[in-house]
């Protein structure tokens, strides 16, 4: 990426100077482009990116463009971590391409517009080319170019002058220290998910549910995710495939489906994909246990017994049945297998704590038991000590 600035710094001529081939950057040239990339609009920016890619005039091939987005997001990852900005999180340490930065940077590359105006959907049109307007629409449309490109700089060259507020595009981790484990996110996975978050919900991520710490139990599951607020669900299944769902909402236990047109299907891999409702149908959140007729378990998306994602009372099993796709969410089968297993289930809560949960300053054992508390409330019977509690004290 360094290569990569310097050579689009060389190939910029300041109006009024005749071009020629130089061996250096002068002051006006690094000025002109550091303008660009920081302060200029989609235009500026993206005649800059066209001379980061290529030496001539002109379109350049889609492939062209897709090594850039890969350097791009390469750099982010390693930037980030070498002026540890990752706020808990990890980076991918896969050898070679990481697969994450591959995912991302193809994820980015899907919205570029070819010169017949279409989509960059599927390697067969890598070689098909891509013009400066096309360029240029395609930084208006995507924020995380101009984004990423400001963060190479920023933290790259330590550029103390100009602020950048990283907040929203790195939230920071919050989990127990005392019981940290190895999440399925990395810091690639967190900036993706995060920027489709509503951003009063971007800057703050907090550990409510993993396998690996409460172990296989769908009861413990719902003590630990219910009236918490709006969080994101992600499970890996045994074939590889990461995907999950944003509930907009805080779940409850009840027999109807709940949440709004906030709420999303993503998917990590093998590939980089977000889902929005598509207003066929409200089927956005399900949570239910303990019923005869109808499914117990947590779902997103489609209908009784074909939803979009499903993780079934018989914690570790679940479907995602899309045929062709989720009628709530418009998503394709996110799993390996239509019914599938998995093991690693991790939910997190996104933003600030609900005042309903941090006005709870209780002496209930219940409390101190999620998996009590949820099965309690499950039977349908009533909690006696809540009328006896003691007042929270004031500060």
């Amino acid at each position: 990426m360094v290569t990569r600035l310097y050579d689009g710094m060389c190939r910029v001529v300041p109006t009024g100077k005749a071009q020629r081939p130089s061996g250096v950057v002068s002051r006006e040239q690094f000025t002109l482009s550091m303008s660009h990339l920081l302060k200029g609009n989609s235009e500026e920016k993206s005649f800059l990116i066209l001379k980061m890619i290529s030496a001539t005039e002109g379109s350049v091939k889609a492939r062209e463009v897709q090594k850039f987005a890969e350097d791009l997001v390469g750099s982010v990852a390693h930037v980030l971590c070498h002026r540890q900005e990752l706020k808990g999180w990890t980076q991918d340490q896969a050898p070679g391409l990481a697969p994450r930065v591959q995912s991302l940077a193809v994820q980015l590359v899907s919205e570029l517009k070819l010169q017949d105006g279409e989509k960059l959907l599927g390697p067969q049109r890598l070689d098909c080319d891509c013009d400066r307007a096309g360029l240029e629409d395609w930084v208006f449309r995507v924020p995380h170019v101009a984004t990423f490109l400001s963060v190479i700089l920023h933290r790259g060259f330590l550029l103390q002058q100009v602020p950048l507020e990283l907040a929203t595009l790195v939230p920071q981790r919050q989990v127990d220290p005392d019981r940290d484990f190895a999440s399925i996110l990395d810091v690639l996975s967190v900036i993706f998910i995060n920027s489709q978050l509503p951003r009063e919900q971007q800057h703050r991520w907090r550990l409510l549910f993993a396998s690996e710490l409460h172990g296989h139990s769908f009861a413990q599951l719902c003590g630990r995710i219910t009236q918490r607020g709006p969080c994101v669900v992600l499970l890996e299944d045994h074939d590889g495939h990461v995907f999950g769902g944003f509930a907009s909402c805080s779940w409850e236990v009840k027999p109807q489906f709940q949440g709004d047109n906030r709420c999303f299907l993503f998917s990590l891999s093998p590939c980089m994909a977000v889902h929005t409702h598509t207003g066929y149908n409200d089927h956005y959140m399900y949570l239910n246990h303990g019923q005869q007729t109808i499914p117990n378990g947590l779902g997103m998306g489609g209908q009784h017994h074909y939803f979009g994602l499903w993780i079934d009372v018989d914690f570790g099993k679940g479907h995602s049945k899309a045929k062709p796709t989720c009628t709530t969410y418009n998503s394709p089968q996110l799993s390996a297998k239509e019914n599938f297993q998995f093991e690693k289930m991790e939910v997190w809560a996104v933003g600030d704590a609900p005042e309903v949960q941090l006005a709870k300053n209780n002496k209930s054992i219940l409390d101190a038991d999620p998996e009590a508390q949820a099965l309690l409330e499950i039977s349908g019977r009533s909690r006696h000590s809540e009328a006896f509690r003691e007042a929270p004290d004031e500060e």
